[in-house]
């Protein structure tokens, strides 16, 4: 399990490359709701975890785009 992050948490995409961050205040824990800002696309989305791996990496669902992502993020 992931704990709640006091301040923000970057990573990036690992199929664009794209830088995002998650802001503070999320619970990064599979299937809550958690807002990130997507640099690439330059706006707030909500996303959906799928998982959370031990490794710092997360799968998610975008309903933006309607597609699955996975995020590398930061340590």
């Amino acid at each position: 399990l992931m704990p709640a992050f006091a301040l923000a948490w970057g990573g990036y995409d690992v199929d664009s490359g794209g830088n995002i961050e998650i802001e503070s205040g999320n619970l990064v824990r599979e299937g809550e709701m958690v807002e990130i800002y997507d640099y690439d696309a330059d706006e707030y989305r909500d996303v959906s975890i799928e998982s959370v791996d031990g490794d710092g990496q997360l799968e998610v669902y975008d309903y933006e785009t309607d597609e699955y992502r996975t995020f590398e993020m930061d340590e």
